[in-house]
């Protein structure tokens, strides 16, 4: 009973498009699970990085639901996120990694925005698939928004030296997988893989919510 009362209040609403979802339909609705802009293949390849997957190509409804959710405070979003993005990893790559992290946003951006969007996706993914994600990456430096910045070269620039492995004795030999929201040029995740590489890890495999790139 209450939670057919909590639905009538505050009816679940899709994540992507914000319509009000029918009985029945969880997550995404119907028109948004058939059209939203969803990844069909990923071979461009990033350093370090052993392979990677992703849900959508960062446009139209998925680019306004993840601008809501790293900046409007839709951290509920998560949950959502987490699901879908387990089920694409267990269907394509089940067992394929030993240790689940993230990519770490600044101590002053978590501080400004309240919370790390990554490490939540991270929770909810790991959730999911029955494994505690643990922390392996700090960022030690402050940088720019890549999003801001257009060249590939100044991208790879601006997150050189930006982050550091924590926890190292968790990382021996073991396979990683590293979650990141948006992918564009690969160059945070690039560093990140390098890193974790450096410290010990025997492969990095990489899985985010959506694209920036329409050529992978």
């Amino acid at each position: 009973m209450t939670e057919k009362i909590l639905r009538i209040l505050f009816p679940p609403k899709c994540v992507l498009c914000k319509t009000i979802l029918s009985d029945g339909q969880t997550d995404l609705c119907h028109s948004c699970r058939q059209d939203a802009p969803e990844l069909t293949k990923s071979n461009f390849k990033i350093s370090f990085v052993a392979g990677w997957t992703g849900l959508w190509y960062y446009k139209d409804n998925v680019r306004q639901s993840l601008i809501r959710y790293k900046f409007w405070g839709k951290r509920h979003y998560a949950e959502t996120y987490g699901r879908l993005l387990a089920m694409k990893l267990h269907n394509s790559a089940p067992n394929s990694f030993d240790l689940l992290t993230w990519v770490p946003i600044s101590f002053l951006r978590r501080l400004g925005r309240g919370y790390d969007q990554v490490e939540l996706l991270a929770h909810a993914v790991g959730r999911e698939l029955g494994t505690q994600p643990v922390r392996l990456l700090k960022k030690i430096r402050n940088t720019p928004p890549q999003s801001g910045i257009g060249n590939a070269a100044r991208r790879r620039a601006n997150v050189l030296n930006a982050y550091k492995a924590v926890n190292v004795q968790h990382l021996q030999g073991k396979r990683v997988l590293l979650l990141d929201d948006i992918l564009t040029t690969g160059a945070t995740a690039s560093e990140c893989a390098k890193v974790l590489r450096t410290a010990g890890a025997a492969e990095v495999t990489l899985a985010v919510l959506a694209v920036a790139k329409h050529d992978c």
